[in-house]
Protein backbone atom coordinates (compact mmCIF):
# COMPACT_ATOMS: atom_id res chain seq x y z
CA UNK A 1 0.00 0.00 0.00
CA UNK A 2 3.14 2.72 0.52
CA UNK A 3 1.73 4.20 3.69
CA UNK A 4 4.45 5.27 6.50
CA UNK A 5 3.55 2.67 9.08
CA UNK A 6 1.38 -0.24 9.67
CA UNK A 7 -1.05 1.07 11.99
CA UNK A 8 -2.20 3.75 9.11
CA UNK A 9 -1.99 1.23 6.76
CA UNK A 10 -4.63 -1.11 8.82
CA UNK A 11 -6.68 2.37 9.37
CA UNK A 12 -6.67 2.85 5.37
CA UNK A 13 -7.37 -0.80 4.82
CA UNK A 14 -10.93 -0.56 6.83
CA UNK A 15 -11.80 2.85 5.53
CA UNK A 16 -11.55 0.97 2.05
CA UNK A 17 -13.31 -1.90 3.09
CA UNK A 18 -16.50 0.52 4.51
CA UNK A 19 -16.43 2.09 1.01
CA UNK A 20 -16.70 -1.05 -0.71
CA UNK A 21 -19.23 -2.25 1.54
CA UNK A 22 -21.22 0.78 0.39
CA UNK A 23 -22.97 1.58 -2.91
CA UNK A 24 -22.89 5.10 -2.58
CA UNK A 25 -20.56 7.70 -1.60
CA UNK A 26 -19.87 8.30 1.98
CA UNK A 27 -18.81 10.93 4.01
CA UNK A 28 -15.96 11.13 6.93
CA UNK A 29 -18.69 11.24 9.56
CA UNK A 30 -20.30 8.24 8.26
CA UNK A 31 -17.24 6.47 7.88
CA UNK A 32 -16.25 7.33 10.88
CA UNK A 33 -18.90 5.65 12.99
CA UNK A 34 -19.04 2.68 10.57
CA UNK A 35 -15.17 2.01 11.15
CA UNK A 36 -16.30 0.94 14.74
CA UNK A 37 -17.15 -2.26 13.46
CA UNK A 38 -14.09 -2.68 12.57
CA UNK A 39 -12.84 -1.67 15.99
CA UNK A 40 -10.94 1.15 15.35
CA UNK A 41 -12.05 4.64 16.82
CA UNK A 42 -10.91 7.69 14.66
CA UNK A 43 -12.25 11.07 14.51
CA UNK A 44 -14.31 12.83 11.43
CA UNK A 45 -10.92 14.68 11.01
CA UNK A 46 -8.49 12.30 11.46
CA UNK A 47 -10.74 10.30 9.20
CA UNK A 48 -10.95 13.02 6.05
CA UNK A 49 -6.83 13.27 7.10
CA UNK A 50 -6.09 9.14 5.66
CA UNK A 51 -9.02 10.04 3.03
CA UNK A 52 -6.63 12.74 1.50
CA UNK A 53 -3.93 10.37 1.76
CA UNK A 54 -5.99 7.70 -0.35
CA UNK A 55 -6.98 10.21 -2.88
CA UNK A 56 -3.47 10.86 -3.72
CA UNK A 57 -2.53 7.24 -4.03
CA UNK A 58 -5.78 7.06 -6.58
CA UNK A 59 -7.88 4.62 -4.02
CA UNK A 60 -10.59 6.93 -3.50
CA UNK A 61 -12.19 9.85 -5.31
CA UNK A 62 -14.00 13.11 -4.06
CA UNK A 63 -17.85 13.20 -5.11
CA UNK A 64 -19.05 16.71 -4.43
CA UNK A 65 -20.79 16.75 -1.41
CA UNK A 66 -21.30 13.17 -1.05
CA UNK A 67 -18.17 12.51 0.29
CA UNK A 68 -15.68 9.59 -1.31
CA UNK A 69 -16.18 6.49 -3.33
CA UNK A 70 -13.78 3.61 -4.05
CA UNK A 71 -12.03 3.45 -7.80
CA UNK A 72 -10.81 0.32 -9.57
CA UNK A 73 -7.67 0.71 -8.18
CA UNK A 74 -9.13 1.26 -4.60
CA UNK A 75 -11.63 -1.46 -5.07
CA UNK A 76 -8.40 -4.16 -6.02
CA UNK A 77 -6.26 -3.27 -2.95
CA UNK A 78 -9.02 -3.49 -0.81
CA UNK A 79 -9.15 -7.30 -2.37
CA UNK A 80 -5.69 -7.75 -2.25
CA UNK A 81 -4.10 -6.42 0.84
CA UNK A 82 -2.83 -7.41 3.93
CA UNK A 83 -3.78 -10.47 4.18
CA UNK A 84 -2.42 -10.78 8.13
CA UNK A 85 -5.52 -8.37 9.27
CA UNK A 86 -8.19 -10.87 7.24
CA UNK A 87 -7.51 -13.70 8.53
CA UNK A 88 -9.82 -14.31 11.44
CA UNK A 89 -12.07 -11.88 10.13
CA UNK A 90 -15.12 -14.17 10.17
CA UNK A 91 -14.95 -15.10 13.99
CA UNK A 92 -14.61 -11.17 14.45
CA UNK A 93 -17.81 -10.52 12.53
CA UNK A 94 -20.14 -13.37 14.21
CA UNK A 95 -18.81 -11.91 17.55
CA UNK A 96 -19.54 -8.62 16.52
CA UNK A 97 -23.24 -9.35 15.33
CA UNK A 98 -23.99 -11.35 18.27
CA UNK A 99 -23.39 -8.32 20.44
CA UNK A 100 -25.51 -6.17 18.52
CA UNK A 101 -28.52 -8.76 18.50
CA UNK A 102 -30.85 -7.13 20.70
CA UNK A 103 -33.80 -9.40 20.26
CA UNK A 104 -36.33 -9.23 23.04
CA UNK A 105 -37.61 -12.26 23.22
CA UNK A 106 -41.03 -11.21 25.51
CA UNK A 107 -41.83 -8.38 23.26
CA UNK A 108 -40.74 -9.99 19.96
CA UNK A 109 -38.64 -6.93 18.87
CA UNK A 110 -35.31 -5.63 18.34
CA UNK A 111 -32.20 -5.96 15.98
CA UNK A 112 -31.57 -9.93 14.66
CA UNK A 113 -28.47 -10.73 12.52
CA UNK A 114 -29.23 -11.38 8.63
CA UNK A 115 -27.73 -12.78 5.13
CA UNK A 116 -28.40 -10.65 2.60
CA UNK A 117 -28.45 -12.00 -1.38
CA UNK A 118 -28.49 -10.22 -4.21
CA UNK A 119 -30.74 -11.69 -7.50
CA UNK A 120 -30.94 -10.28 -10.87
CA UNK A 121 -34.56 -9.08 -10.79
CA UNK A 122 -35.69 -10.77 -14.04
CA UNK A 123 -34.58 -14.35 -12.14
CA UNK A 124 -36.30 -13.82 -9.08
CA UNK A 125 -39.27 -14.84 -9.45
CA UNK A 126 -37.55 -18.33 -9.95
CA UNK A 127 -35.51 -18.15 -6.94
CA UNK A 128 -38.44 -18.06 -4.61
CA UNK A 129 -39.88 -21.04 -6.18
CA UNK A 130 -36.66 -22.91 -5.93
CA UNK A 131 -36.43 -21.51 -2.45
CA UNK A 132 -39.92 -22.64 -1.27
CA UNK A 133 -39.13 -26.60 -0.72
CA UNK A 134 -36.37 -25.37 1.41
CA UNK A 135 -38.21 -22.89 3.86
CA UNK A 136 -41.11 -25.23 3.94
CA UNK A 137 -38.71 -27.71 4.84
CA UNK A 138 -37.50 -25.78 7.76
CA UNK A 139 -33.69 -26.49 6.58
CA UNK A 140 -33.30 -22.66 7.38
CA UNK A 141 -32.92 -20.39 10.58
CA UNK A 142 -36.20 -19.05 10.13
CA UNK A 143 -38.72 -18.45 7.33
CA UNK A 144 -39.27 -14.58 8.24
CA UNK A 145 -37.31 -13.17 5.10
CA UNK A 146 -37.00 -9.34 3.80
CA UNK A 147 -37.07 -8.45 0.17
CA UNK A 148 -36.16 -4.84 -1.84
CA UNK A 149 -35.57 -3.27 -5.08
CA UNK A 150 -33.41 -2.14 -6.24
CA UNK A 151 -32.01 1.26 -4.91
CA UNK A 152 -33.75 0.12 -2.04
CA UNK A 153 -32.30 -0.54 1.69
CA UNK A 154 -31.82 -4.05 3.01
CA UNK A 155 -30.42 -3.16 6.59
CA UNK A 156 -26.72 -1.50 5.84
CA UNK A 157 -26.54 -2.49 2.16
CA UNK A 158 -28.11 -0.95 -0.91
CA UNK A 159 -29.65 -2.77 -3.45
CA UNK A 160 -27.75 -2.53 -6.52
CA UNK A 161 -28.94 -1.66 -10.25
CA UNK A 162 -30.49 -4.63 -11.75
CA UNK A 163 -31.13 -6.51 -8.86
CA UNK A 164 -33.51 -7.64 -5.87
CA UNK A 165 -32.45 -7.99 -2.39
CA UNK A 166 -33.45 -10.83 0.33
CA UNK A 167 -32.29 -10.97 3.54
CA UNK A 168 -32.62 -13.81 5.49
CA UNK A 169 -31.97 -14.73 8.92
CA UNK A 170 -29.03 -15.78 10.00
CA UNK A 171 -27.98 -18.37 12.99
CA UNK A 172 -26.07 -15.80 15.13
CA UNK A 173 -28.99 -14.89 16.80
CA UNK A 174 -28.73 -17.91 18.61
CA UNK A 175 -25.52 -16.58 19.53
CA UNK A 176 -26.85 -13.21 20.21
CA UNK A 177 -29.57 -14.24 22.54
CA UNK A 178 -27.72 -17.09 24.22
CA UNK A 179 -24.90 -14.11 25.03
CA UNK A 180 -27.75 -11.86 26.23
CA UNK A 181 -28.57 -14.51 28.72
CA UNK A 182 -25.19 -14.46 30.09
CA UNK A 183 -24.48 -18.04 28.10
CA UNK A 184 -21.05 -17.34 26.34
CA UNK A 185 -20.74 -19.39 22.77
CA UNK A 186 -17.62 -20.90 21.12
CA UNK A 187 -18.25 -20.69 17.27
CA UNK A 188 -16.03 -23.61 15.74
CA UNK A 189 -16.42 -23.56 11.96
CA UNK A 190 -19.29 -23.77 9.41
CA UNK A 191 -19.38 -26.71 7.16
CA UNK A 192 -21.23 -29.27 4.79
CA UNK A 193 -23.09 -31.81 6.68
CA UNK A 194 -24.31 -34.80 5.05
CA UNK A 195 -28.01 -35.82 6.04
CA UNK A 196 -28.65 -39.15 5.42
CA UNK A 197 -31.73 -40.94 6.06
CA UNK A 198 -33.51 -37.51 6.97
CA UNK A 199 -31.21 -37.01 9.92
CA UNK A 200 -27.68 -35.43 10.36
CA UNK A 201 -25.24 -37.79 10.15
CA UNK A 202 -21.86 -36.04 9.71
CA UNK A 203 -19.76 -33.17 8.63
CA UNK A 204 -18.21 -33.78 5.42
CA UNK A 205 -16.51 -30.31 4.81
CA UNK A 206 -15.47 -27.43 7.40
CA UNK A 207 -13.93 -24.12 7.55
CA UNK A 208 -12.62 -22.87 10.97
CA UNK A 209 -14.13 -19.19 11.48
CA UNK A 210 -10.51 -18.35 13.18
CA UNK A 211 -9.11 -18.72 10.14
CA UNK A 212 -10.97 -17.11 7.60
CA UNK A 213 -11.67 -13.69 6.15
CA UNK A 214 -15.07 -15.13 4.72
CA UNK A 215 -18.24 -16.63 5.73
CA UNK A 216 -18.03 -20.45 4.76
CA UNK A 217 -21.51 -20.38 3.96
CA UNK A 218 -20.68 -18.04 0.96
CA UNK A 219 -17.64 -20.59 -0.06
CA UNK A 220 -19.43 -23.71 -0.17
CA UNK A 221 -22.17 -22.28 -1.82
CA UNK A 222 -20.01 -20.33 -4.88
CA UNK A 223 -18.15 -23.69 -5.02
CA UNK A 224 -21.57 -25.72 -5.49
CA UNK A 225 -20.93 -27.95 -2.47
CA UNK A 226 -24.49 -28.71 -1.56
CA UNK A 227 -27.41 -30.33 -2.41
CA UNK A 228 -29.99 -28.93 -0.55
CA UNK A 229 -32.84 -30.22 -2.79
CA UNK A 230 -31.50 -33.96 -2.73
CA UNK A 231 -31.50 -33.54 1.53
CA UNK A 232 -35.26 -32.21 0.93
CA UNK A 233 -36.70 -35.09 -1.68
CA UNK A 234 -34.85 -37.94 -0.63
CA UNK A 235 -33.77 -37.81 2.23
CA UNK A 236 -29.70 -38.09 1.59
CA UNK A 237 -27.94 -34.71 0.70
CA UNK A 238 -25.38 -32.43 1.82
CA UNK A 239 -26.57 -28.61 3.48
CA UNK A 240 -25.20 -25.84 5.21
CA UNK A 241 -24.43 -26.38 8.94
CA UNK A 242 -22.90 -24.38 11.37
CA UNK A 243 -20.75 -26.16 15.07
CA UNK A 244 -20.96 -23.98 18.47
CA UNK A 245 -20.07 -25.51 21.79
CA UNK A 246 -21.32 -23.92 25.25
CA UNK A 247 -20.64 -24.79 28.96
CA UNK A 248 -22.45 -27.74 29.73
CA UNK A 249 -23.71 -26.28 33.16
CA UNK A 250 -25.22 -23.93 30.50
CA UNK A 251 -27.68 -26.40 29.33
CA UNK A 252 -31.00 -25.56 30.78
CA UNK A 253 -30.66 -21.88 30.15
CA UNK A 254 -30.02 -22.27 26.39
CA UNK A 255 -32.96 -24.70 25.97
CA UNK A 256 -35.18 -21.94 27.64
CA UNK A 257 -33.82 -19.65 24.88
CA UNK A 258 -34.04 -21.96 22.24
CA UNK A 259 -37.68 -22.21 22.74
CA UNK A 260 -38.44 -18.88 23.56
CA UNK A 261 -36.54 -18.22 19.56
CA UNK A 262 -38.39 -20.88 18.55
CA UNK A 263 -41.85 -19.74 19.35
CA UNK A 264 -41.22 -16.41 17.98
CA UNK A 265 -39.66 -18.09 14.65
CA UNK A 266 -36.52 -18.30 15.06
CA UNK A 267 -35.09 -21.47 15.33
CA UNK A 268 -31.57 -23.02 13.63
CA UNK A 269 -31.05 -25.25 16.04
CA UNK A 270 -30.69 -28.71 14.58
CA UNK A 271 -28.63 -31.23 17.34
CA UNK A 272 -28.04 -30.82 20.53
CA UNK A 273 -25.31 -32.76 22.17
CA UNK A 274 -24.89 -34.16 25.39
CA UNK A 275 -21.99 -33.43 27.60
CA UNK A 276 -18.25 -33.85 26.07
CA UNK A 277 -20.01 -36.07 23.59
CA UNK A 278 -19.10 -35.94 20.10
CA UNK A 279 -21.59 -34.42 17.52
CA UNK A 280 -21.96 -35.65 14.25
CA UNK A 281 -18.49 -37.38 14.66
CA UNK A 282 -16.96 -33.73 15.87
CA UNK A 283 -15.20 -34.07 19.74
CA UNK A 284 -16.54 -32.17 22.20
CA UNK A 285 -13.96 -30.83 24.76
CA UNK A 286 -14.78 -32.18 28.44
CA UNK A 287 -17.91 -30.52 30.37
CA UNK A 288 -19.01 -28.52 27.09
CA UNK A 289 -21.95 -29.55 24.63
CA UNK A 290 -21.79 -29.33 21.20
CA UNK A 291 -25.11 -27.66 18.93
CA UNK A 292 -25.07 -28.13 15.46
CA UNK A 293 -26.84 -24.72 14.05
CA UNK A 294 -28.32 -25.08 10.36
CA UNK A 295 -27.01 -22.36 7.53
CA UNK A 296 -29.50 -19.20 6.99
CA UNK A 297 -28.59 -19.61 3.66
CA UNK A 298 -29.52 -22.98 2.72
CA UNK A 299 -32.74 -21.58 0.68
CA UNK A 300 -30.36 -19.29 -1.49
CA UNK A 301 -28.17 -22.87 -1.82
CA UNK A 302 -30.91 -24.46 -3.03
CA UNK A 303 -31.79 -21.12 -5.66
CA UNK A 304 -27.84 -21.57 -6.58
CA UNK A 305 -28.37 -25.56 -7.70
CA UNK A 306 -31.38 -24.93 -9.24
CA UNK A 307 -29.34 -22.22 -11.64
CA UNK A 308 -29.93 -18.67 -10.08
CA UNK A 309 -26.69 -17.82 -9.00
CA UNK A 310 -26.99 -14.84 -6.15
CA UNK A 311 -24.52 -12.24 -4.84
CA UNK A 312 -24.30 -13.92 -1.18
CA UNK A 313 -23.21 -11.59 2.05
CA UNK A 314 -23.07 -13.83 5.04
CA UNK A 315 -23.68 -12.89 8.75
CA UNK A 316 -23.60 -9.04 6.66
CA UNK A 317 -25.77 -7.00 8.90
CA UNK A 318 -28.91 -5.96 11.05
CA UNK A 319 -32.40 -6.08 10.60
CA UNK A 320 -35.13 -4.97 12.88
CA UNK A 321 -37.55 -8.08 13.77
CA UNK A 322 -40.33 -6.38 12.65
CA UNK A 323 -39.80 -5.32 9.68
CA UNK A 324 -39.69 -9.02 8.48
CA UNK A 325 -42.10 -11.05 6.60
CA UNK A 326 -43.01 -14.51 6.58
CA UNK A 327 -41.25 -16.42 3.14
CA UNK A 328 -44.89 -17.59 2.07
CA UNK A 329 -46.11 -14.39 2.18
CA UNK A 330 -43.92 -13.59 -0.66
Amino acid sequence: MGFETQDVERKCLSILKVLSDSQEPLGARVIAYRLKDHGIELSERAVRYHLKMMDERGFTSLEGRDGRSLTARGLEEVRSALVKYKVGFAISRIELLAFRTDFDLEKRRGLIPTNVSFFPKEKFKKALQAMKPAFEAGLCVSDLVAVASEGEKLGEFIVPAGSTGLATVCSIVINGSLLKAGVPMDSRFGGILQIRNGKPFRFVELIHYTGSSLDPSEVFIRARMTSVNEAIQKGDGKILANFREIPALCRDIAEEVVEGLKAAGLGGLLVMGNTSEPVCEIPVELNRIGMILLGGMNPVAAAEEAGVEAENHGMSTLMEYRDLIKFKEL
